[in-house]
């Protein structure tokens, strides 16, 4: 019997159209329904048994809070059903990483989940949407996709839902996971595995299964030369509850931003110090304990705020979201 594989779309460039088939921008995205990606790939029915649903069609870019936690609340939903033995993701490329994280920490399920996509529409010559959802869904199909977490596949490379990122705006070998590297290959419908993820997630998590309505408003406050703390204020106005700094180097900022986010920490905001380098950890300094900062390790702003907001949920003690950062 073939594995059940349901397909949740959300819409993105892999549900795009443009009338110019050498056309790779300027398509409308988000207009091709889920059963017609399904159809466009025929030889996904000699893989596994497919279902699908269209939980929303909005360009990646576009996505809520309230549409992550309603994709996490049906995935676990799907994954709970003893029929359903995988779930495969199509997601716009722009947000993908985030989707990817949100639901590594907040899945409560070993079977595989596969979030793919595509950097060019479904209409034009080499469009590479039907052979990322063959391979996403020949991936949620393996027993060796079990308990690894939430993945990514595109471009027949296995990433980890917690390392990868978005590194090229347009090239379709776009997601990568810089200092981690690949979980592994999918080659000839096989999918090779070279090394698992050590960090926590889905059924170890303490996020899985989230059971709140909404999350804490998170900012990132980006640091710059000549930059000042309007910015960091302006979160605290708004009512953040914490603030990301994507900070130069090795976490670091200007006295005035730096100034900003103490007083920011000193008034209960958890302040977690990133750096907007693409490569690198931040680590622990001395100063951390006495400005109130939290070390993003090697999440980008992008994803420290991700987990963030879920951490917010649980804790707002600076030595426990310490420990958050570090487990996850």
């Amino acid at each position: 019997m073939l594995p059940n594989i349901h397909i949740l779309a959300t819409g993105g460039t892999i549900s795009a159209k443009v009338a110019d088939k050498t056309a790779m921008t300027g398509y409308t995205a988000s207009v091709v329904g889920v059963q017609d990606l399904i159809d466009a790939v025929p030889a996904i029915a000699g893989i596994a048994s497919i279902s699908g649903e269209q939980v929303t069609n909005v360009l990646s870019h576009c996505l809520t809070i309230d549409i992550l936690l309603r994709l996490a609340g049906r995935v676990n939903e799907l994954l709970a059903d003893d029929r359903i033995d995988g779930i495969v993701i199509t997601h716009g490329t722009n947000t993908l990483e985030e989707t990817a994280y949100f639901l590594n920490l907040t899945v409560n399920s070993h079977k595989p989940v596969v979030i793919t996509g595509a950097m060019r529409p479904s209409t034009a010559i080499s469009a590479d949407g039907p052979i990322n959802l063959l391979n996403a869904v020949r991936l949620a199909a393996s027993k060796e996709s079990r308990g690894q977490g939430v993945l990514v596949m595109l471009n027949e490379k296995i990433n980890s839902g917690r390392d990868v990122t978005k590194t090229n705006t347009m090239a379709v070998e776009t997601f990568q996971a810089p200092e981690m590297g690949y979980l592994g290959y999918l080659q000839e419908g096989q999918a090779y595995f070279s090394r698992r993820s050590s960090y926590r997630h889905t059924v170890d998590s303490e996020f899985s299964p989230l059971s709140v309505d909404n999350l804490p408003r998170v900012d990132i406050v980006y640091c710059y030369l000549d930059d000042d703390a309007f910015a960091v204020n302006a979160a605290v106005a708004a009512g953040a509850r914490g603030i990301v700094a994507a900070a130069t180097g090795h976490g670091m900022m200007s006295d005035k931003i730096r100034n900003g986010l103490i007083k920011a920490s000193q008034q209960g905001i958890a302040v977690v110090r990133g750096s907007r380098c693409p490569f690198g950890l931040i680590t622990a300094t001395g100063d951390d304990e006495t400005c109130g900062f939290i070390p993003a390790g090697s999440l980008n702003p992008q994803k420290a705020r991700i987990l963030l907001m879920l951490a917010l949920t649980r804790t707002t003690e600076r030595q426990e979201l310490t420990r958050i950062f570090q487990q996850y």
